[in-house]
């Protein structure tokens, strides 16, 4: 009996220990494929003044407007260890001087004044930035990844972003973040400051740099996970 009670407490402070790595177990919290108005109306504005929404049977569109660098959307998901994912799709309808610049990104621990972790996917560029926002405005590009396997115009981006923390060996309290485009890790990184991100949202953006007036995307199959046991 104390030999089963000894192998199942080094399995959870197993789990526990690995709950930031690539290969942590997870559990689906909230769950929107975005097929019908009610399930597009949870979705709530979160940053940018001029950002239309609007839908199809199948996705949450967004469009942003003038004088705008970006529009970003929260799920009524709160929390810190928290997954995201979705799936970004760029739309034709971006005139072509925005397409290269434009990007899709995931959002994590956003709030306390605009700080957040964010995954930001040009899709044109085939590239990727892991950036790290603070409360006073400031952004880290902690990672970015190049030649990734990102796709065009029109086309479905699988994105993922996680942000747990380590909770025992000698990185414990530090923030663990990891992001996918599809099946490929694009960015690893061990933040030590995690506790300047105050922040407990979670959710997307469309926009570019600059000025992103005109960008056009959608998003569905919206997911928010926990890591398990939580």
């Amino acid at each position: 009996m104390r030999a089963r009670a000894a192998a199942a407490l080094a399995c959870l402070l197993g789990a526990l220990a690995i709950a930031g790595s690539a290969d942590a177990a997870v559990i689906g919290l909230y769950r929107n494929n975005m097929e019908s108005t009610g399930l597009q109306a949870q979705i709530v504005n979160f940053a940018g003044d001029r950002c239309k929404r609007g839908g199809s049977d199948h996705a949450f569109r967004v469009f942003v407007g003038k004088q705008t660098k970006e529009c970003a959307y929260r799920t009524p998901v709160i929390g810190r260890d928290l997954e995201v994912a979705a799936t970004g799709r760029l739309l034709q309808g971006t005139p072509k001087r925005v397409q290269h610049k434009a990007f899709l990104a995931l959002n994590l621990r956003a709030g306390g004044a605009g700080g957040r972790y964010q995954l930001a996917v040009f899709p044109l560029q085939r590239k990727a930035q892991l950036r790290r926002y603070t409360g006073e405005g400031q952004v880290e590009y902690v990672r970015v990844a190049r030649s990734i396997r990102a796709k065009g115009i029109n086309r479905a981006n699988e994105l993922r972003l996680r942000a747990f923390n380590v909770t025992s060996g000698p990185e414990k309290g530090r923030c663990k973040v990891l992001a996918w485009v599809g099946k490929q890790l694009v960015a690893d990184f061990t933040d030590p400051a995690a506790g300047e991100l105050q922040g407990r949202t979670a959710g997307f953006s469309l926009g570019a740099v600059g000025n992103a007036k005109g960008t056009l995307g959608s998003f569905d199959d919206l997911v928010v996970r926990v890591p398990s046991p939580y």
